[in-house]
């Protein structure tokens, strides 16, 4: 029996001591703003080599809060990725914009190049959302903000699933005019509940993030915006600064047990992934594409008997959903988005997973044929 992720895998000591971290908050009440809010946002900008972190309340609200610091609202259009987790897409109608949606890439799951192109040359969205995808990103990063940055488009980076990850011997946000993450439990750094940030190298328009993330506030009683609360509280920066000093160790664990499996799985029709050259991945999440789908229902059945954990991330794409329609008129680029969906397959990985269990996992798969 292997869990798809554990959640309650804790280093020795790790509970005791956030034990007492959560007495000492409790003690003295400190569970908005602070000291811990502080800490976590000067820790994040010196791992992620960017100039400004905005803590804020989840993922989602990060993607809103980017959009509408950068003046994306009503009349305009987005770039979304077809192949990403729905927040990407609602963010955007959430602020009163719509999206269209872009075909992806199927050899690292990032947006396709020629596709975007396109899309920026016929559509001219006021901004484009493109999202770091299974702990890498897209090999066409450079080229992506190039085109961005030549025809005065705004380029979000949603980085929910890439915290950690490494582009160019740098941080994967070092470069970026404005990117977002999530600090979701099953994170590669997560909290004990919902929380994220924005990062960014603009000055003013963190300014703005922070102002939004805090009902428009520009003094106590005073507002410049119609903003609203986002604010992560200190008792999630407080885990967030405790799980910190575990990160380097865990995302080593992660990386570990991904090539494992790259290394030890030897079935024809199981394809790993290609991690683009030039990438350190953080370990999130380990993909395996199977093009033949009478063998991946059996597979998937062998790991339900067998009791181990998968998933499929993403099963359907956006353009799929049954609202998309509604509020995306176009669609740039194939079908890789579907296709790839369809071939999915992702094994277990989390932090410290024994090498029992992992030899469980590739023996199980190996055997399925």
């Amino acid at each position: 029996m292997v869990p798809f992720i554990d959640l309650k895998r804790f280093e020795p000591g790790f509970l005791e001591k956030w034990y007492a971290i959560i007495r000492k908050l409790s003690v003295n009440a400190q569970f908005v703003g602070g000291v811990q809010i502080e800490t976590l946002e000067h820790r994040i900008k010196k791992f992620c080599d960017v100039s400004n972190v905005i803590s804020c309340a989840n993922g989602t609200d990060a993607i809103q809060l980017a959009l509408r610091a950068t003046g994306v609202g009503p009349g305009h259009e987005v770039i979304v990725p077809d192949l990403t987790f729905w927040a990407t897409f609602e963010a955007v109608v959430n602020v009163g914009a719509s999206p269209i949606t872009v075909d992806v890439s199927l050899n690292d799951g990032g947006i396709d190049i020629e596709a975007f192109r396109e899309a920026v040359l016929f559509a001219r969205p006021k901004a484009a959302i493109i999202a770091h995808l299974y702990g890498w990103g897209t090999k066409d990063l450079d080229e992506i903000r190039l085109i961005c940055n030549e025809n005065n488009v705004i380029l979000i980076e949603d980085g929910a699933q890439c915290f950690g990850a490494i582009w160019k011997s740098k941080p994967i946000y070092s470069n970026t005019f404005i990117a977002t993450t999530s600090f979701y439990p099953a994170k590669v750094l997560g909290a004990a509940g919902d929380a994220g940030a924005v990062f960014t190298n603009n000055s003013k328009l963190a300014e703005k993030v922070r102002c939004l993330s805090n009902h428009g506030r520009s003094s106590h009683y005073g507002y410049k915006y119609v903003g609203w609360n986002s604010r992560m509280d200190s008792v999630q920066a407080a885990f967030l600064n405790h799980a910190f000093d575990y990160l380097d160790d865990r995302i080593k664990s992660r990386r570990t047990s991904d090539q494992y499996y790259r290394k030890n799985i030897n079935v024809s029709d199981v394809k790993s992934m290609s991690i683009p050259h030039g990438y350190g991945e953080n370990g999130y999440c380990n993909v395996m594409l199977i093009e033949d789908l009478e063998f991946k229902s059996n597979l998937e059945f062998a790991l339900k008997s067998a009791k181990i954990g998968f998933g499929n991330i993403y099963p359907s794409t956006i353009s799929e959903q049954v609202c998309a329609s509604k509020y995306s008129k176009r669609h740039f680029g194939g079908q890789n988005s579907k296709k790839l969906a369809k071939s999915v397959l992702n094994l277990p990985l989390f932090p410290h997973m024994t090498t029992a269990e992992l030899k469980e996992v590739v023996d199980t798969v190996n055997s399925a044929r």
